[in-house]
């Protein structure tokens, strides 16, 4: 209330500056976001058509991986749109309820992700440990269940996000260096105490980020030590290549962002623009490398793929 006296304002419009201190450079920044976001959206559509219209790919690993696909064309959409209006058009207005709108689905599919992640580490988990239970156990009202749930334990841990938004008073600023409206830099620009948003932003990473990050790693730690007790070596190789295009996108997913987290932490020296591109990679690359890795490691869908695109030229 102190602060909506001093300023006798409090913004309900916004504006994005992109990368701050590269604004000349900003028509050739666009170019990689337009060729992830056409390659992510090229990608993962075809994923999931070749999914959904083939019956040898009906099996629960490429049901979850349809959901991943799904959920990595929402995190595109959601971001490089709004990041290329701002590039080529400097159309980076943007009112307040649609900020909080935009980084509530950011955050919600970035949460999804990870929990698709932990249930495809989960599925690896049973196909490899279970063999002769693993379509018992992963029927599909099981799988239309997890998926529920992945959505509905994202949904519900962000939701609280939009009213710690509401409540705050944004008069110190109107101006938000980055390409996409994030929770704590919209914070940062209200004159209120923002120790309750930081402390929840820090409670949902927890709860849902660094626990599947833990549970997976248990889970794989189970399947390696199951896969080196298996006598021959023909068989502990084809279960290990299993789990190989899940792995690369695993580390895909988390690491940049990982890195990203632990450079905003401890790198207060470097500069802005450096943190923003940095935090647009963790953005940008899973979603376009996702389709590739499976489509390259995986047998089944390179072969749909090869049929797909190729069948009318014969």
């Amino acid at each position: 209330m102190t602060a909506l006296n001093h300023t006798g304002v409090s913004h309900m419009v916004f504006r994005l500056l992109g990368v701050p201190g590269l604004e000349d450079q900003h028509v050739w920044i666009s170019t990689p976001f337009l060729i992830s976001y056409v390659v992510a959206l090229l990608g993962n559509s075809l994923l999931i058509c070749i999914i959904l219209t083939s019956r040898n790919l009906r099996e629960p690993m490429y049901l979850f991986l349809c959901m991943l696909a799904g959920a990595d064309l929402i995190l595109s959409t959601c971001t490089v749109p709004q990041a290329l209006a701002i590039f080529w058009f400097r159309a980076g207005e943007i009112s307040l309820d649609r900020c909080i709108t935009q980084l509530f689905f950011i955050y919600c599919t970035f949460i999804s992700e990870s929990g698709i992640l932990l249930v495809m580490a989960f599925d690896r988990y049973l196909a490899i440990c279970y063999p002769l239970r693993y379509t018992t156990i992963l029927t599909p009202a099981l799988i239309g269940k997890i998926g529920v749930t992945v959505c509905l334990r994202s949904y519900g841990t962000i939701f609280p996000v939009i009213f710690l938004l509401k409540r705050l008073t944004f008069c110190k600023s109107n101006i938000l260096p980055n390409t996409a409206c994030k929770h704590i830099v919209l914070a940062h620009v209200s004159c209120n105490d923002i120790r309750v948003n930081v402390w929840y932003g820090i409670f949902v990473l927890v709860s849902t980020v660094v626990l599947d990050i833990v549970l997976i790693f248990i889970s794989y730690a189970l399947i390696l030590r199951a896969v080196f007790r298996i006598p021959s070596r023909d068989a502990r190789h084809k279960a290990l290549n299993t789990c190989g295009s899940h792995v690369c996108v695993i580390v895909l997913f988390y690491g940049p962002g990982i890195f990203t987290t632990l450079t905003q932490r401890f790198g207060h020296h470097i500069a802005p623009h450096i943190h923003v591109l940095l935090s647009n990679v963790c953005i940008l690359a899973p979603p376009m490398l996702n389709p590739i890795i499976y489509g390259i490691k995986t047998k089944q869908i390179r072969d749909h793929v090869v049929h797909v695109l190729f069948t009318k030229q014969k």
